[in-house]
């Protein structure tokens, strides 16, 4: 019998009017749609309509399920999903920490798995298991390494970081560990906090206390609001940086005017107008008009993750469809294989390129440098 904790979310699915019984292709989706990163999961669940309904012929069925921010929903949501409805494959979970805890469902299944998540700690180190994983999101080292050469230029030789006590956090402090050293900029205080908290004063102080010239905080989504107004109010006026799990709107309005002049990397979705042309802004902008359409609002760049699990799917679905039917195994390991071999795919993002080693495929065209002015997101020149 399922858990009570996840019959509310089974009724998500049945509003989405989604019909797993009749579908040829199943695809599972884990959203984190309420609780503390529905920031992040919102717009993932709310781009699940917009995904394709027919691949190489065949019907599409999603069957989406939100797990409430909570890593144990997650893990239940995953066996329903793999053990009841035998999908052929996953996209999900929205948070790191919950993405990291159902990877060895996945490949004990043998389900491929498309993670909207922020961390590369689901795909690197590579192991057996993270072999069944693909991740839609730009990787850690490559936003870091943009940041740190943009610190370099303004002449950062002092760093703060503080980051959310969680695989998101810790694997940015790692990243960034290793490429402030070579570009010799020292760390001179790092904080963690969690992600529900709703005072960080005291980790605030320590930073404040170490003087830094610059602070990056590496939190997801609201979480990395806080952090950063509250250095404002105990008087930090050095610079902040923010990775791309700060890339959503509700950032600006939230942090008010302590977000004024932030630097970050992240998609170019938060300054889709100011890019040059490419298949991957056109892609971004179908998107963007289409969510609009149906919410009457654009979509935070975490919704186009999910987007993206879509489209990597369209591409490989077909090649696995040479091998093997829907519904068995040889079709979810055919799947897996397509996905491994995804070559100059355009998405919202940027471009995939999968490799046995990569399975997040971006290189530098899937991250732009962006800032804050007079409260709305701008590239940064």
């Amino acid at each position: 019998m399922l858990s009570k904790k996840l019959l509310p979310v089974l009724l998500v699915g049945a509003t989405l009017g989604f019909n797993a019984a009749q579908a040829d292709i199943k695809i599972g989706v884990v959203t984190s749609s309420s609780g503390p990163i529905a920031l992040v999961g919102i717009p993932q669940k709310n781009s699940v309509p917009l995904l394709p309904k027919r691949i190489a012929g065949e019907k599409v069925t999603y069957i989406h399920l939100d797990d409430s921010s909570d890593p144990s929903t997650a893990v239940k949501a995953f066996k329903k999903l793999i053990n009841d409805d035998k999908v052929d494959a996953l996209i999900g979970p929205s948070g790191t920490a919950s993405a990291m805890g159902v990877i060895q469902f996945a490949a004990e299944s043998g389900t491929p798995m498309l993670a909207p998540t922020g961390s590369a700690a689901v795909v690197l180190p590579m192991t057996e298991q993270k072999k069944w994983v693909f991740k839609t999101t730009q990787n850690d080292d490559l936003i870091a390494s943009a940041l740190v050469e943009q610190m370099q230029k303004n002449g950062v030789k002092t760093l703060g970081l503080i980051g959310t006590a969680d695989p998101y956090g810790e694997n940015w402090a790692k990243v960034m560990g290793g490429l402030t050293a070579k570009a010799g900029i020292k760390i001179t205080a790092t904080e963690s906090f969690q992600r529900q908290d709703t005072s960080i004063t005291g980790q605030a102080l320590k930073v404040l206390m170490a003087n830094p010239d610059a602070v990056l905080i590496a939190a997801p989504g609201s979480s990395s609001v806080l952090p950063q107004t509250t250095l404002k109010e105990q008087g930090f006026r050095g610079a902040f940086y923010q990775t791309h799990g700060a890339a959503l709107d509700p950032f600006l309005r939230l942090g008010g005017k302590a977000t004024e002049g932030t630097i970050l990397a992240a998609s170019m979705m938060l300054v889709l107008d100011e890019v040059p042309e490419s298949a991957s802004k056109d892609i971004a902008a179908d998107y963007m008009d289409s969510y609009a359409r149906i919410y009457g609002n654009h979509p935070a760049t975490f919704g186009a993750n999910v987007y993206d699990a879509g489209l990597l799917l369209q591409n490989a679905i077909p090649v696995a469809l040479k091998t093997a039917k829907p519904g068995t195994k040889e079709f979810r390991a055919a799947l897996r294989d397509a996905l491994e071999n995804t070559k100059e795919l355009p998405g919202t993002q940027g471009v995939y390129n999968m490799t046995p080693e990569d399975h997040s495929g971006f290189d530098e065209r899937g991250r732009v440098m962006i800032t804050v002015k007079d409260g709305e997101w701008k590239l940064l020149k």
